[in-house]
């Protein structure tokens, strides 16, 4: 697994484990000196730009006190003394209830066809050699990889599994803001946001949320580029050290998040076709008919336009960073890539 050193001094060491990370932002929020920086979550998620979720200024600002490493739910920061990461019951990944399964277990596979991060798995299924209609073999979960959803738990025949989720808390989301550009349903590290199925003539909302897996994470809040969701973390589940100042501080509003992404286009390979345009989720909110495909309906678009027949960025400070224009193009004309953070 990937360690990104992000701050030394002495024998301290504060490390960043992105393949860990869910983009949830719970660190930049209780960070005192704002040293963390959270950005482009939609398109990294999406696996179209090349960074990580978390990015450390460099301020020199940071005293080292793990507020970040000990409210992360999946244990993606540490605090490491001479190489060895401090871990008691004062970081809510340890204070966790690890997801675990009991020999009631069938075996059936259910829970490996559900869990959003493919992090089950049956070694050596097999039918049972004593006369029974049994499945025998070993499910086993890879605990680093666990959100602490409970779709395993909730869908087990046999109700073999237990867990515990991070956080309670509250969804809601602005239908008349949302542009169906699904940035969190990709985002969700839980599967808890989906676009339903829906009939001719059928009106059915944009997203739909399943409660029962929300793990409350905020990373659709981070993700969404027009800001049509908001996610209040009002509790931590778990019992922990210093659960209530950390709770007291998580329950604010979030800070947008830090645009840490350039829009990139190339105009000899762009077609002009202006898809794009249309389907850019901040174009889209300023005008319903740019949204529904009428390209020269507006003089002018918020943040992608089409002149001359290439694709121009009129003002990337309001990008959202979800890389749905980079998705939608048909020549790879446009694109996301870094920008360092100060």
């Amino acid at each position: 697994m990937r360690d990104v050193l992000l701050e030394s001094r002495d024998d301290k060491q504060h490390v960043y484990l992105p393949e860990k990370c869910i983009g949830c932002g719970s660190c930049v929020q209780i960070c005192p000196k704002g040293e963390l920086v959270i950005g482009s979550v939609g398109a990294v998620a999406r696996g179209l730009i090349d960074k990580d979720f978390i990015e450390k200024k460099r301020s020199g600002a940071c005293v080292l006190c793990a507020l970040c490493a000990r409210v992360c739910p999946t244990g993606a920061l540490e605090l490491r003394t001479a190489g060895k990461a401090e871990k008691d019951e004062s970081y809510l990944s340890a204070a966790l209830q690890a997801t675990t399964v009991n020999e009631r277990c069938v075996h059936c596979g259910l829970c490996v066809d559900v869990c959003p991060q493919s992090c089950i798995e049956i070694k050596d299924r097999h039918l049972a050699e004593d006369g029974s209609l049994r499945l025998e073999g070993k499910t086993i979960i890879d605990l680093n990889r666990c959100v602490h959803c409970g779709w395993c738990a909730k869908l087990c025949p046999a109700g073999a599994i237990t867990f515990q989720k991070p956080f309670a808390g509250q969804f809601s989301r602005n239908d008349s803001v949302c542009q169906a550009c699904r940035t969190c349903v990709n985002t969700c590290p839980a599967n808890a946001l989906f676009n339903k199925e829906w009939k001719a003539g059928e009106i059915v909302e944009k997203v739909t949320h399943r409660i029962d897996a929300c793990i409350y994470c905020g990373a659709c809040e981070n993700a969404c580029p027009v800001r049509a969701i908001t996610v209040l973390k009002t509790a931590i589940i778990p019992e922990m050290k210093g659960k209530k100042a950390l709770e007291k501080k998580l329950s604010a509003p979030a800070a947008r998040p830090t645009l840490t992404s350039i829009l990139k286009t190339d105009e000899d390979a762009c077609l002009g076709c202006g898809n794009c345009v249309i389907a850019c989720p901040v174009n889209a909110l300023s005008d319903p008919y740019l949204a529904a495909g009428h390209l020269n309906e507006m003089d002018e678009k918020p943040l992608l336009e089409v002149c001359n027949g290439t694709v121009k960025v009129v003002n990337q400070e309001v990008c959202g960073s979800c890389a749905t224009c980079s998705m939608i193009c048909p020549v790879q004309a446009i694109c996301l890539v870094h920008r360092e953070v100060a």
